[in-house]
């Protein structure tokens, strides 16, 4: 099979969207041939059976700009190559594009899509996409037939439990996220202010995982002061984005992982914490029926005295228990939301349609 994917970041050193690469490899290993259109290109690092092409985000060019070189490379790949079909990742925008051209060579376009907003764009990407595949029903909230949802794709192989036992230290929290005011940090930040002042609890450390938008510099600007303002500088830690190679040692450090976030769709942080084994609470709806066993683990909606009742539970848990949680939440994540299932799904749509996996 030889495939055309549609990328709006391909990096592998780029703090939100370096797993791409690791799903472009994956289903590298299923292909003869990949050739991928990418919005930005940072450091390459796929097989010798796939090639990158950059519409030039990451040199500044403007859209007129990227939009012919966009039509460039696409008619030059068409007319050279046949495909079997196309893989739109998070990319409506160059779905939509590639649509005449794709049709009328008789490339039929897979749309993978993952988060509640709906938009003009995303309305157009699914009248010309064949199958739309997201993670959950929450992370497409466009009524269609079309739609086919297959979980996420998470390297169960990479992000694994620690090896090594508990250290002696203090009760962690971590938080693994963008900056930005969906992601709700300010009640994390509101909770542990509880559990100090009304729960006497102090040995408490929080790590606070992510990059800043610049256009959410004052949010950032306003969390960090809010930290100075309740005398925590002691107990929170900003901590810059890290690697994706990188991350397992940061979810291994966490007693409990907290995602607050409000984006409506299944957050991948979280399923990676889970495949560490470490349990996690959040606000997110996308993982209501996930955790539904665990009801302590759903906090909707957000609330920082919830939150912080929710953290004394779980510091207060034995730790045979909370190892047994831990483990039960990874098999979630194997069973359900691994790379290598995703991948396998994917390359079954593209041929048959359907995801057609035990």
């Amino acid at each position: 099979m030889r495939l055309l994917l549609f990328n709006l970041t391909t990096d592998a050193d780029a703090p939100v969207h370096g797993f791409t690469t690791l799903w472009i490899r994956a289903l590298a290993a299923h292909c003869d041939y990949i050739d991928v259109i990418t919005m930005t290109a940072g450091r390459i690092a796929v097989p010798e059976n796939v090639r990158v092409y950059s519409v030039g985000r990451e040199k500044g060019y403007r859209k007129t700009k990227r939009f012919f070189i966009f039509y460039r490379v696409l008619n030059r790949l068409l007319r050279d190559n046949h495909y079997d079909a196309c893989f739109a990742h998070m990319q409506p925008l160059f779905a939509v594009m590639a649509a005449p051209l794709l049709y009328w060579y008789g490339v039929r376009t897979v749309l993978w899509y993952a988060h509640k907003s709906v938009t003009v764009k995303l309305r157009l990407a699914e009248r010309v996409a064949y199958r739309v595949v997201t993670p959950s029903p929450e992370s497409f909230r466009i009524k269609s037939d079309k739609v086919r949802v297959i979980g996420h794709g998470i390297d169960t192989d990479h992000f694994v439990p620690a090896q090594s036992p508990r250290e002696n230290r203090p009760f962690t929290i971590v938080s693994v996220s963008r900056l930005s005011p969906i992601k709700r940090i300010e009640t994390i930040i509101d909770a542990v202010k509880i559990l100090r002042d009304e729960q006497s609890i102090d040995n408490l450390y929080v790590k606070l995982v992510g990059n800043v938008h610049p256009y959410d510099e004052d949010y950032a600007a306003m969390l960090r002061q809010r930290v100075v303002d309740y005398q925590l500088d002691a107990v929170i830690e900003f901590v810059p984005p890290v690697l994706l190679q990188d991350l397992p040692p940061v979810y291994h450090q966490a007693d409990v992982f907290v995602n607050m976030s409000a984006t409506g769709s299944i957050d991948k942080a979280v399923l990676e914490a889970m495949s560490c084994a470490v349990p996690v609470i959040t606000s997110n709806e996308a993982f209501q029926q996930m955790l539904s066993t665990w009801g302590a683990m759903l906090l909707t909606p957000p609330d920082a005295d919830a939150l912080a009742q929710r953290i004394v539970a779980l510091s207060q848990m034995p730790e045979q228990e909370r190892k047994q949680l831990g483990d039960a939440l990874r098999m979630i994540v194997v069973r359900d939301h691994s790379l290598q299932r995703l991948a396998r799904m994917l390359m079954n749509i593209f041929k048959t349609g359907e995801p057609n996996i035990e």
